[in-house]
C-alpha cells in the first residue's frame, strides 16, 4: 500500500510504525473472511482492511469524524486478522494506534465518557469485590446486561497449605477481577500446581495487567500500571525465588506478553519490559512439560468438552495448539466445532461498551458449539467464560477447575 504521511506524523515514532504496517498491506482481502464483525454487519469499514484505510486517511491528514471512531471501536482486537494475513501486517498493532489518534481528535459524547470511566473505576477499584458480592445478593432485580456478568458462584475450596515449601516457585496475579467474580479459578490453578510440586506466591505492589485502561481509552494510566507490575515482578525473577509468572486468565497474558511492544520507547522499562515478557507463561504452556505427571494424578476421565480457545489465546499468543494437545493428554475427549478461530464477542469491556454486537457473536458461537453436544464448555479467560455461560445452560468452566476436579479425591 502506498503512503504519503502528514507532516505531523511523518517524523513520529507512532507515524513511522504506522507507515511500515501499511505498506505491507496488499489488498488481499484475506482478513474480511475471519473478522467476526465484517460477518455480523457486511460493512467493508468494519472489517481490518476496512480500518487500515480509515487509520490510513488519518495519518495523511484527513480529520476523523465520530464515524470513523465508532468504526474503530467495533473491532473486537481478536487479531485473527494478524493470524490470517499473508502479508504479515499487524493490524492489532495498527488498531492501537489509530485508536489513539482518533481519540486525540473526536471527542466522545458525555454518555461514552462517562460509561468508560465508570468501567474503568469500578473494575480496577478496590471496592470491585463487595460491589460484585452486592450484585448477586441482587441479582434478580438487575438489568439483564449486568445480571449475564455474574453467573453462579463456585467456591474455591482449600488452598494448599504451606506452598513455599517447594522449591520451584511461581508467581501469579492479584489485584484482578477474577478472584472476586469467580475465586475457584485462581484456587484451581494453585491446586494443580501444587500438586507437581510447585508452589504459588503474589508480589507486594503489583496489580492490573493494564488491559482495562488500555482498551478505554487511557493508554498512559495503563502504561503505569505495567512499569509497577515490572518494578514488582523483576526483583523477584532475577533473584531467581521464582521461575515464572503464570497467567490463567489469557487476555491477561496477551496483554502482558506485550509490555516490550508498548514500553519500547521508554528508555527506563524498555529492557527491563523485555525480562519480564520472557518469564510471562499461560498455565497451558508452562504445565504443558508436565502432562505425564499431571496424567499420572487424575483419578476420573474429564469427559466430553467443547474447548473455546480465546482469541487472546489463539491470536495474540498462538498456543492454542498447545492448550488443546495438553487437554487431550490429560484425557479431555474434546469436541470439534465449527469457527472455533472466531470471536465469542466478549472482548474484555466490549460486551458493555458494544452489546449488540457483542450478543449476536455469543449467541452465533454457542450454536456452533451446541452443535457438538458437550457436557461442558471449557475455555482460558474469565472474560469468555462469563460471556458465554451468560447465553446458555451448559456449565461454562476454565479447564483448571474441571482438571482441579478430576484430580481430587472423591
Amino acid at each position: 500500500m502506498q503512503t504519503n504521511l502528514a507532516d505531523w506524523a511523518r517524523d513520529t515514532d507512532l507515524g513511522k510504525e504506522a507507515d511500515e504496517i501499511l505498506r505491507r498491506c496488499v489488498h488481499c482481502g484475506f482478513c474480511l473472511a475471519t473478522c467476526p464483525t465484517y460477518q455480523i454487519l457486511g460493512d467493508e469499514l468494519d472489517s481490518p482492511r476496512g480500518r487500515i484505510y480509515q487509520i490510513k486517511e488519518v495519518l495523511e491528514g484527513v480529520q476523523p469524524t465520530y464515524v470513523t471512531q465508532q468504526h474503530l471501536d467495533r473491532c473486537l482486537t481478536c487479531r485473527n486478522c494478524d493470524t490470517t494475513c499473508p502479508s504479515g501486517v499487524k493490524y492489532g498493532e495498527l488498531i492501537d494506534i489509530g485508536r489513539e489518534l482518533v481519540s486525540e481528535r473526536v471527542p466522545r459524547s458525555p454518555g461514552q465518557r462517562a460509561l468508560r470511566y465508570t468501567l474503568r473505576k469500578v473494575l480496577l477499584g478496590p471496592w470491585f469485590a463487595p460491589l460484585y458480592r452486592m450484585g448477586r445478593f441482587v441479582r434478580p432485580a438487575l438489568p439483564g446486561i449486568l445480571k449475564s456478568k455474574m453467573p453462579e458462584s463456585r467456591p474455591a475450596g482449600k488452598l494448599p497449605t504451606n506452598p513455599k515449601r517447594h522449591a520451584r516457585q511461581v508467581l501469579m496475579l492479584t489485584s484482578c477481577v477474577q478472584p472476586a467474580m469467580m475465586p475457584s479459578i485462581d484456587a484451581a490453578t494453585a491446586r494443580v500446581l501444587d500438586a507437581v510440586g510447585i508452589g504459588t506466591r503474589y508480589a507486594a505492589g503489583s496489580g492490573c495487567c493494564g488491559a482495562i485502561n488500555f482498551h478505554l481509552d487511557a493508554q498512559d494510566a495503563a502504561c503505569d500500571q505495567m512499569r509497577a507490575n515490572i518494578d514488582a515482578w523483576l526483583p523477584l525473577i532475577e533473584s531467581g525465588e521464582v521461575e515464572a509468572i503464570v497467567v490463567n486468565a489469557s487476555g491477561c497474558g496477551g496483554m502482558m506478553k506485550d509490555y516490550a511492544h508498548h514500553l519500547r520507547h521508554d528508555a527506563q522499562y524498555a529492557e527491563k519490559a523485555a525480562k519480564v515478557v520472557a518469564h510471562i507463561q499461560d498455565v497451558g504452556e508452562f504445565l504443558a512439560p508436565l502432562a505425564a505427571q499431571l496424567k499420572a494424578k487424575v483419578k476420573r476421565a474429564p469427559g466430553r468438552a467443547a474447548f473455546h480457545p480465546p482469541c487472546t489465546l489463539q491470536h495474540w499468543q498462538g498456543l492454542r495448539t498447545v492448550n488443546e494437545r495438553l487437554l487431550t493428554e490429560l484425557g479431555f475427549d474434546l469436541q470439534v466445532f465449527a469457527d472455533s478461530h472466531l470471536c465469542c464477542g466478549s472482548a474484555g469491556t466490549y460486551s458493555i461498551t458494544q452489546p449488540a454486537l457483542s450478543k449476536a457473536l455469543r449467541d452465533r458461537k454457542l450454536t456452533a458449539i451446541h452443535e457438538a453436544l458437550p457436557a461442558t464448555i471449557v475455555s482460558s479467560n474469565i472474560g469468555c467464560i462469563t460471556h458465554l455461560q451468560s447465553g446458555t445452560s451448559t456449565p461454562v468452566r476454565h479447564w483448571i477447575e474441571v482438571l482441579d476436579e478430576v484430580m481430587a479425591d472423591d
